[in-house]
């Protein structure tokens, strides 16, 4: 399922084909975290949103390498739609958010955040 809408949709848990009851909802909120990602420096520079389920994750980005954003996308969207209401499932959550934040950030950015990897002193 390439929607951007449908898939966030399914990944919540709502059968895709539900009417269009959250529509208006899920869409502002994937509009919002798509906001975030454009800060982070994923996709085109002017930004992205949706405004139905006709948007594609192929009109977004088709960099493999961040297939994650999908993941994060659903993530973030749970997180501000329909929160866990256990407080250990929230910190998992957001856990996961921030992970999937540092990779994306690494993924955009790979020269930022190497680690340099210490030479032994000459005669060790």
């Amino acid at each position: 399922m390439d929607s951007i809408l449908l898939s966030i949709k399914k990944l919540l848990g709502m059968d895709p084909s539900y009417q269009e009851a959250f529509d208006i909802d899920l869409i502002m909120h994937i509009n919002s975290v798509f906001s975030i990602l454009t800060q982070l420096g994923v996709g085109p520079e002017e930004g992205f949103s949706i405004t139905s389920d006709e948007q594609l994750w192929s009109d977004y980005t088709t960099n493999l390498n961040l297939d994650m954003v999908r993941s994060y996308m659903v993530a973030k969207v749970r997180l501000i739609f329909d929160p866990p209401t256990s407080s250990s499932v929230m910190e998992a959550l957001k856990r996961y958010i921030d992970e999937f934040e540092w990779r994306i950030n690494v993924e955009v950015d790979p020269g930022k955040y190497i680690v340099p990897i210490p030479l032994p002193f000459i005669g060790e």
